[in-house]
């Protein structure tokens, strides 16, 4: 969530609106897909109409989610229900169907689906305002490609779970500024070319690494093995 926010911020902040204006679309709309679709419309001076009616489309996913929390809801007041889907979003919506299969009153429900809904909103304000305001310090000679490779940062460091993981990325990212002269961008596909390579060497040295440390253990304990298993043989052969 922190990152999509981030991006969306930084795409506001690099299109047609100045931060007071982006940072009121952030607080106001709060739908980062119909943000982002509408930027291009802003752009080109289309009738606000336009940007409403794409707006819409774009979330009449909404409709379903708020279809499907009405049973859950039904016996709260109309102003409850409304303000309860105004803060309806794409995660929070899948977790609270997943903990709460069963529709009607329960105590906690309510509670629950609001604790996820402010904290995905503070959450997409902090980092949408973070992007907007990280991306109009740079300028704009500098291009959204510079903006939105910065945003996308977090989403590629939070990837990284595993020592291989880790290596593909260095790997990749020293190809990527060695073959950076290189035409028609190939050193984007030397750079995939040489993670997947490191990846796929690390993982293979790990499972040898992992398998010889069986092996080893193995050996150390046949020994302990054989002398505690020789008075029972002992008995046996005497047998």
């Amino acid at each position: 969530m922190f990152s999509w926010g981030l991006v969306t911020g930084v795409a506001m902040s690099k299109s047609v609106m100045n931060v007071p204006e982006a940072i009121g679309m952030s607080l106001l709309v709060y739908a980062g897909s119909a943000q982002l679709s509408v930027l291009p419309l802003f752009a080109a001076g289309l009738p606000l109409w336009t940007v409403w009616l794409t707006a819409a489309i774009v979330n009449l996913r909404f409709v379903i989610f708020s279809a499907g929390l009405q049973p859950h809801f039904s016996y709260l007041p109309l102003w409850r229900r409304t303000l309860l889907g105004s803060f309806n979003g794409d995660l929070h919506f899948v977790y609270f169907m997943q903990r709460y299969a069963t529709p009607g009153h329960e105590p906690g429900k309510e509670g629950y689906f609001w604790g996820m809904a402010l904290t995905n909103f503070a959450m997409w304000q902090v980092s949408s305002i973070i992007g907007i305001v990280l991306a109009s310090a740079f300028p704009d000679s500098w291009g959204l490609g510079l903006a939105g490779t910065l945003a996308l940062i977090p989403v590629m460091v939070t990837t990284i779970r595993s020592r291989s993981t880790l290596l593909a990325v260095a790997v990749a990212s020293t190809v990527a500024l060695l073959c950076f002269d290189l035409p028609y961008r190939l050193g984007l596909v030397a750079a995939v070319v040489g993670a997947i390579a490191a990846g796929m060497a690390s993982d293979e040295l790990a499972a040898r690494a992992t398998l010889r440390g069986i092996r080893r253990r193995k050996a150390e304990h046949a020994p302990a093995q054989a002398v505690a298993q020789a008075p029972a043989q002992a008995a046996k052969d005497r047998a």
